[in-house]
């Protein structure tokens, strides 16, 4: 379907459903110039206000973006008590109202500015958090681990040995939840087949072993001109389509599967245009395509650009845009 299609064939197609839709549900991952910071001054877990009020939007997912170092202040040690408890208290409330929660170490590969897969941060330590992760909810289906939020500036090579040792880690804990892995270079849709950044991940992130095979590629993807969400324009109302088809090609020509980890758009025509694009793209290649989490809402987002978070009893703006895709 077209952006240009009804608000009722949309609805249909959305009715007959992907998996996951829902949104990011941010502030335990703010603060990163402040780690591991003080809790409430920094940084700040999604209430279940929040959850109640997603869910009877009927979206199901909630992505929670966090801090590996809060958790795990120490490599291969035991996690800090405190914060564990506030993971534990936001994943065990929303997930026993049925909201499936992805947790997303919101790192960008590195842990207190040591790269993955460095002396400073060997594989072993990645494989050594998610497998203390991985244990502590393996129980509990409705919760997802998404392997790392946005690795770049890195070799590819480099982040598929990191994501395929956390893997192995979280199978090897005897946990069967999905897992989202991402690709290079901020984990990008638009480039998944470019190799600007090092070869490219079409390529290499073939490469992803799974022996529970249990897992899909997340992607970001904003509509902006440089596709980095920095600003509340969309390049045009067909942009969403035309920026995740090579990577919705290539989910099917090697019968993998995707996952739309961000996406949002500014409140304008133009945008709530491309955002329906978007989502109607992801419908028409369900096959391929699981679910969707928007960028984003949280407790602090104030009046930014993107926020999902109502005003009091108002809806924001693009909440609307969303509903047709909703089941």
């Amino acid at each position: 379907m077209s952006s240009s299609s009804s608000s009722s064939s949309q609805a249909s197609s959305a009715n007959s459903g992907l998996l996951y839709r829902g949104v990011s549900l941010a502030g335990a991952e703010f603060g990163e110039g402040s780690l591991p910071g003080t809790y409430n001054t920094h940084y700040v877990y999604p209430n279940q206000g929040e959850v109640d009020y997603f869910l009877g939007k009927k979206m199901n997912v909630a992505r929670l973006p966090f801090r590996w170092e809060r958790l795990q202040p120490n490599l291969n040690t035991a996690f800090d008590s405190t914060e564990l408890g506030r993971l534990d208290t936001f994943v065990v409330a929303a997930t026993a109202k049925g909201m499936n929660v992805v947790l997303d170490p919101h790192n960008y590969a590195r842990w207190y500015g040591n790269l993955v897969g460095s002396s400073g941060l060997p594989n072993s330590a990645f494989a050594d958090f998610w497998s203390r992760l991985a244990a502590r909810y393996k129980s509990n289906p409705r919760v997802i681990f998404a392997l790392m939020n946005e690795p770049h500036d890195m070799s590819t090579e480099t982040w598929l040995s990191a994501a395929n040792a956390a893997i192995a880690a979280i199978r090897a804990a005897g946990a069967s939840n999905l897992i989202l892995v991402p690709g290079n270079a901020w984990t990008g849709a638009h480039s998944w087949s470019q190799n600007w950044y090092g070869t490219a991940n079409a390529s290499v992130m073939l490469g992803v072993v799974d022996s529970g095979n249990n897992y899909a590629y997340e992607v970001h993807q904003y509509l902006d001109g440089d596709s980095s969400g920095t600003s509340a324009s969309c390049n045009s109302t067909t942009i969403g389509s035309e920026r995740l088809a090579n990577f919705t090609s290539w989910l099917k020509t090697n019968n993998r599967k995707g996952f739309l980890g961000e996406f949002a758009g500014g409140n304008n025509a133009t945008c709530q245009a491309a955002i329906g694009n978007m989502l109607s793209h992801l419908e028409s290649n369900k096959d391929v395509w699981i679910g969707w989490t928007w960028w984003a809402a949280g407790p602090w987002w104030g009046s930014y650009m993107f926020t999902l978070e109502p005003s009091g009893s108002t809806d924001a703006p693009q909440m609307s845009w969303l509903a047709p895709y909703l089941p």
